[in-house]
């Protein structure tokens, strides 16, 4: 069975979308640094502290919903 090809543009995507990385860092970094970099990144990523009840209900006091139009 031949091994499958590197997946080169998912790993574009990740490092100019998702890194921000520029092309020429992108292309002096190894796949592993990459890996890394992506592992670390993600680490950051959707990892806050729940909201406690009190902090929501100032938000909602603070920005309430409502017509964006009004003055």
């Amino acid at each position: 069975m031949a091994p499958s090809p590197f997946p080169w543009t998912e790993f574009a995507q990740i490092g100019f979308g998702l890194l921000r990385l520029s092309p020429a860092a992108f292309w002096a970094a190894s796949p592993r640094e990459l890996a890394l970099a992506v592992e670390a990144k993600h680490k950051t990523l959707g990892h806050a502290a729940p909201l406690e009840r009190q902090k929501l209900a100032e938000l909602m006091a603070d920005f309430p919903d409502g017509d964006r139009h009004e003055s």
